[in-house]
């Protein structure tokens, strides 16, 4: 058995086959969803509304790539995995955001919706993407630069730290088993042990960061927000969405009840790719 089945077996979730839907996000800046849904209906494409999301449509059908669309092209929707909509509404910023991990945009643009944005990303090809996309959506208050955010000095009320991870089977299938290991996922938590860090470093008083991976394992996830509870002094706030609670006990290591407060969400329960929220409020 793949020692990864086999850890969300200790963890009392033995993994199962999932197939997601193919899911958009309304972009509000050009239309609204009902005029959007109108629009794909005279088309002959098929959705509906996805309940945990604000402004989210999953497409049960289509006679062609939705791609293209000339609703695609104009900007008037994002491709973006339901899951993934999560962590911006979660954060639910109001003024100037940070968004610590941009590329390629699914989330900056979503921030963008609600509120200035700075976008911060290590590779410049993805930033590539990032332009486009902010630019087919039709978006004027977003800036973003091609450095590491732990470089960043200024000070914010909101950040989104959706932090590179190890990924989920969800989306690769047999083939994310085969080419994990358990020295990636240390690599990884390491890494994000050092931006968890930045970031709340870069939180005014009372500021909000929102964590989060698409990662299902708990050395990215609870493990990350333990390590933050004891080095830091922050508070964590229920994330209220759909998901279990956060893991308090992981492989026999008891962890603080607080984490019970974020949201996991296992594929074959949520019906989505495996995600992980956290929301951390800065004492």
């Amino acid at each position: 058995m793949n020692i990864f089945s086999e850890r969300y077996k200790q963890l009392g979730e033995p993994a199962k086959t999932v197939e997601t839907k193919q899911a958009i996000r309304v972009n509000t800046l050009k239309t609204t969803k009902e005029e959007l849904i109108k629009r794909l209906e005279a088309r002959h494409i098929e959705v509906e509304e996805i309940p945990f999301t604000k402004n989210g449509l999953f497409v049960l059908k289509s006679p062609f790539a939705i791609v293209s669309t000339p609703e695609y092209l104009v900007g008037l929707f994002y491709i973006q995995e339901a899951a993934s909509q999560l962590p911006v509404g979660v954060l639910n910023p109001k003024k100037l955001c940070l968004d610590a991990c941009a590329a390629p945009g699914s989330k900056t643009t979503q921030i963008a919706e609600q509120c200035p944005v700075i976008a911060v990303d290590t590779r410049e090809d993805r930033l590539v993407a990032l332009q486009n996309n902010v630019e087919r959506l039709g978006i004027t208050n977003c800036s973003a630069y091609n450095l590491d955010f732990r470089g960043v000095k200024e000070k914010f009320d909101y950040i989104l730290l959706d932090a590179p991870c190890s990924g989920n089977f969800v989306l690769e299938g047999k083939m994310w088993f085969r080419k994990q290991s358990m020295k990636r996922v240390l690599e990884r938590a390491e890494l994000q042990q050092s931006l968890i860090s930045h970031a709340i470093g870069l939180l005014n008083e009372n500021g909000t960061l929102v964590y989060s991976t698409c990662s299902l394992e708990p050395e990215e996830n609870e493990m990350i927000i333990q390590y933050a509870l004891d080095n830091h002094k922050i508070k964590l706030e229920k994330v209220d969405t759909i998901g279990d609670e956060g893991l308090t006990d992981v492989f026999g290591k008891k962890l603080n009840k607080e984490i019970k407060k974020c949201r996991r969400l296992w594929p074959w329960k949520t019906n989505t790719q495996g995600f992980f929220i956290a929301k951390i409020r800065k004492c």
